[in-house]
């Protein structure tokens, strides 16, 4: 993060860059191995050091208007769906930082969306630990009059999340998505189902640097 503010001032003249974070971004994470022992995370930078880089922080919860309203990043997204619970041996330090305790939801996540002219909502994921279902049927009670056109991202139906691709298939059918991008942690099995399913006219590996012309 800190690297990609000081690209952002070294381009733009040295002006300072909306920051929108959420204030359990900050907790120290870890992830519980099956022996108990946990793998830490490292932490995401402080919001001083965000400041320091150029960063005007807005730590919020709620969804917030960007770029004098054409792009909106959602609030904390509605966990609905009774397949998706998350990711499972997800941890985080109590606030008194004496324990650790259970964070798969993992409700800091967000997803941000651009509605298009002549397309419709384009809804950008995180890692969808939030569930990809739950990401969409969210996005679609934000804007209920706005057809859902694409959903780029990771899908996270990879390790654990494997028992659930069924279901999250089966799901994505309801919202008639002209373009799914689907991104790292989607997993090769649910990238497989994804391709059976939707076929190559739907159906779109992400990568980095990629350009799209939805």
């Amino acid at each position: 993060m800190l690297r990609a503010l000081q690209i952002i001032r070294d381009r733009n003249g040295g002006h300072d860059t909306p920051c929108y974070v959420h204030p359990d971004m900050f907790r120290t994470r870890a992830m519980k191995r099956r022996d108990g022992s946990m793998r830490l995370m490292e932490d995401v930078p402080t919001i001083d050091s965000l400041t320091a880089y150029g960063g005007t922080v807005v730590n919020t919860t709620e969804p917030q208007l960007l770029l004098d309203g054409t792009a909106f990043v959602s609030g904390e997204i509605p966990r609905v769906t009774p397949f998706e619970q998350g990711l499972s041996g997800q941890c985080r330090m109590t606030l008194d930082s004496t324990a650790w305790e259970p964070d798969e939801l993992i409700m800091d996540e967000r997803f941000v969306a651009v509605n298009v002219a002549t397309k419709g909502l384009i809804v950008f994921t995180a890692c969808s630990h939030a569930g990809v279902i739950n990401v969409l049927k969210h996005a679609k009670t934000c804007f209920p009059d706005a057809q859902l056109h694409a959903v780029l991202g990771g899908l996270h139906l990879s390790g654990p999340n494997e028992r659930i691709i069924a279901d999250t298939v089966e799901a994505l059918q309801m919202f008639d998505l002209a373009v799914i991008a689907a991104g790292h942690c989607t997993g090769w099995r649910a990238i497989t189902a994804l391709a059976n399913a939707f076929g190559d006219g739907k159906l779109v590996p992400l990568s980095v640097g990629k350009r799209f012309s939805l």
